[in-house]
């Protein structure tokens, strides 16, 4: 297991280089630049300016520097938000985005198993019909339609919650709430069918079989058998969905005015900033290789039949 976990993390190394070198020839090769305007700037000034960020050099000078500037912690500065570097847009908004996902996906993960374990005990029930019908309705529902809905009823007619904001603001905490059940409405119903047709593949496996004829108690197969074997496709899908739940929130954090990372994600790609996209890309990929990384030593633990060699 040791070994495992040494050689997966050396791995990371060169997914990361990978990543890192394809985004940076593709982002350059792409028509256009961060200084491509409908004014036409004057071609001294604009050499002034590829001085200054270092675009006037070859562009395997550019990817060296990069790359250097990278081993240091340093993504660069912004092309078009004066004054302040990547490293400083991302950190003033990553931990909200950060806070606002994690929550989203541990309700979408509770509510989702037990809709799934719901389901498939009372297979072809009404609760199971209940559950997969919301599923459905969180499959199909588009965001920007489910979190005006929500602010309509909870904020605007019952006058439970505030209808925008953060927790820095005067409302707390409870600004949370109806980001949190929006963003986690599609990932609350994508858990719930993985779970329920997991877990229905594992009532019929022997072992449960076995575990019944046994006289344990229902409520011990469950939650010691079944729930164990039927969690790996599961946490399989996490590894993903923790990263696009915090990456990808662009919708939720626009209705609901949550000052993350969403919005600074499209920003960059629609002004062509060049290093504020290549730090997006990097920070979604360090997320993405290392949920994957931890749902694979998950596994090991929730399956003790998965060998590693």
């Amino acid at each position: 297991m040791a070994r495992f976990i040494i050689r997966r993390l050396l791995s990371i190394i060169p997914t990361m280089f990978i990543i890192v070198t394809l985004s940076f020839f593709l982002i350059r090769f792409a028509p256009g630049g961060p200084f491509s305007s409908e004014k036409k700037i004057p071609e001294a000034v604009l050499q002034n300016i590829l001085k200054k960020y270092h675009m006037d050099e070859p562009l395997l000078q550019q990817y060296g520097r990069y790359l250097q500037d990278i081993l240091r912690g340093d993504l660069g500065p912004s092309f078009r938000y004066q004054d302040q570097t990547v490293n400083e847009l991302i950190g003033a908004t990553m931990p909200t985005s950060i806070i606002l996902g994690s929550f989203a996906l541990a309700l979408a993960f509770f509510l989702g198993t037990l809709a799934g374990i719901v389901s498939a005990l009372r297979q072809n029930k009404w609760p199971d019909y209940l559950s997969m019908s919301i599923a459905v309705i969180g499959i199909s529902v588009p965001l920007f339609v489910i979190g005006p809905v929500l602010q309509l009823v909870f904020a605007m007619k019952l006058s439970w919650l505030p209808t925008s904001g953060w927790i820095n603001s005067r409302a707390g905490w409870k600004t949370i709430v109806l980001p949190m059940i929006t963003l986690a409405f599609p990932y609350f119903a994508y858990i719930a069918r993985l779970s329920r047709g997991s877990i229905l593949e594992v009532l019929r496996s022997d072992y449960i079989r076995t575990a019944r004829a046994k006289g344990l108690k229902e409520s011990v197969v469950i939650i010691k058998h079944v729930l164990k074997g039927a969690l790996l496709p599961i946490v399989s899908y996490l590894g993903p969905a923790f990263s696009g739940i915090i990456t990808g929130s662009v919708v939720v954090e626009t209705v609901f005015l949550v000052p993350g990372v969403g919005q600074i994600f499209v920003q960059s790609a629609l002004n062509r900033d060049y290093t504020l996209i290549m730090g997006d890309i990097i920070v979604y990929s360090a997320i993405l290789v290392v949920m994957n990384f931890v749902v694979d030593i998950l596994y090991g633990l929730l399956d003790p039949r998965i060998a590693y060699k």
